[in-house]
């Protein structure tokens, strides 16, 4: 018997393989990590007829499929993701969300992005909790249940819990700067707005009595690319947050991605993980008390003052989008997309193999393009990289990358030893 969480990577003939090389759902400890569902019919291996809506209702339908198979509900996605070809559509992507969570709502994330695979719609991801665990032979506890909350002093939505935390980890639904008070977009330009959506992450933090630095990864969703650096001039006075951080110097994983347009038209939007030491009942407290955060990075990866390579908590490393830069120059590599993706996953690789870990332990992988028609040569090195397993996996295209790549890629990867707990 292994006291070890192993990979376990599933796939059901009711749900589509999807495009390319990638598993439907990789459980690793307590959560399940599923690729992102296109509006794809299982049996014609064809995207459904018919416009947004019914396309919405297909990705829903695979996603509800999957979890069939591996003996899980609805109610079990702790975060949905939904990533839309035009925002006019996330209406009629509402009206067909209802109707799966009628009750409990999970997170969320809502962007527009430039392009989705096949010319779909909208794609939708889930994140699933798994109770049962993954340890082999020794199924762990599987009545741990979710706690969600929502305060007044950030922006509530009817179709988004502000938070759900299960387990080791708060999942925070994507932050608008909406003033939480009048429900509007705060006035300003882009600095304005990055401020207002940590302020509001910061509000939901410390309604759980969670520190803001405990999150240990940040995606930042840009309607242009060029005010990054407006948005890392906010950043920089949130990150780090305490002493103790400051002494450290420590700032999460960090992910940004360009998007063709965001909900209420604002200029960002900004999503956190984040650790939660106490665990969820009936977690035991000797199992859930003062696990810490692990952060790392090496000289054999691209390195930034804003983003640790890799920060570990409990039994998950997050990993901070790679681009294709040679860590001893700096520049990006030359050659066209096979070697710039080439090289975001020797980044990759370089991390985990850092910290001990190995391309087997990615249970998720998060794939920008430039260009959505460059899914066939990304995969030629892909699988290359990814021989004895297959991570789950999302695909976008977006309308720029920094240092204007043509690809970046993130991963989440098991930590199967898991975190120590403060001594």
């Amino acid at each position: 018997m292994s006291n070890y969480n192993a990979v376990l990577a599933r796939n059901t003939e009711n749900a589509p393989r999807g495009i390319g090389p990638s598993s439907q759902t990789v459980a690793f400890s307590h959560y399940n990590n599923l690729s992102a569902q296109l509006p794809i019919d299982p049996k014609s291996g064809k995207l459904v007829a018919g416009g947004v809506k019914e396309q919405a209702e297909q990705c829903f339908k695979n996603i509800k499929a999957i979890l069939d198979s591996i003996n899980h509900v609805m109610s079990d996605v702790v975060r949905i993701t939904v990533f839309v070809k035009n925002i006019k559509d996330v209406d009629a992507v509402d009206e067909v969300y209802k109707a799966f969570f009628s009750t409990y709502v999970p997170t969320r994330t809502t962007v527009a992005v430039a392009a989705l695979p096949m010319d779909a719609l909208v794609q939708i991801e889930a994140l699933v909790s798994n109770g049962e665990g993954t340890i082999p032979n020794a199924p762990q506890s599987g009545d741990l249940i979710k706690l969600t909350n929502n305060t007044p002093n950030a922006p509530t939505s009817s179709l988004s819990t502000q938070t759900v935390s299960f387990s080791h980890y708060n999942n925070l639904s994507a932050q608008l700067p909406i003033d939480p008070i009048s429900g509007k977009l705060v006035s300003g330009g882009v600095k304005e707005q990055a401020g207002q959506c940590l302020k509001n992450i910061k509000a939901i933090l410390e309604s759980i009595d969670v520190p803001f630095d405990d999150i240990v990864k940040i995606n930042i969703f840009l309607k242009n690319l060029s005010d990054m650096e407006a948005v890392n001039d906010v950043y920089t006075t949130f990150f780090p947050d305490s002493a103790i951080a400051r002494t450290v110097a420590y700032v999460p994983a960090r992910t940004t991605v360009a998007v063709s347009a965001l909900p209420m038209d604002a200029l960002v939007q900004i999503e956190a993980v984040v650790s939660h030491g106490d665990g969820t009942p009936p977690q035991a407290v000797e199992d859930r008390h003062g696990l810490i955060i692990e952060a790392n990075n090496t000289e054999k990866a691209p390195k930034s003052p804003l983003a640790t390579q890799t920060v570990a908590f409990s039994h998950y490393n997050h990993i901070s989008a790679q681009l294709p830069l040679d860590p001893t120059t700096g520049d990006l590599v030359s050659g066209g997309v096979k070697e710039q993706a080439g090289q975001c996953l020797k980044n990759i690789k370089a991390i985990l193999e850092s910290i001990d870990h190995a391309m087997d332990d990615v249970v998720k992988v998060n794939i920008c393009l430039k260009n959505i028609a460059d899914i066939d040569a990304v995969d030629e090195i892909y699988t290359t990289f990814f021989q004895g397993s297959v991570p789950a996996r999302r695909i976008v295209g977006v309308s720029a990358l920094p240092e204007d790549a043509l690809v970046q890629i993130d991963v989440v990867a098991g930590n199967a030893e898991g975190t120590p707990p403060i001594v």
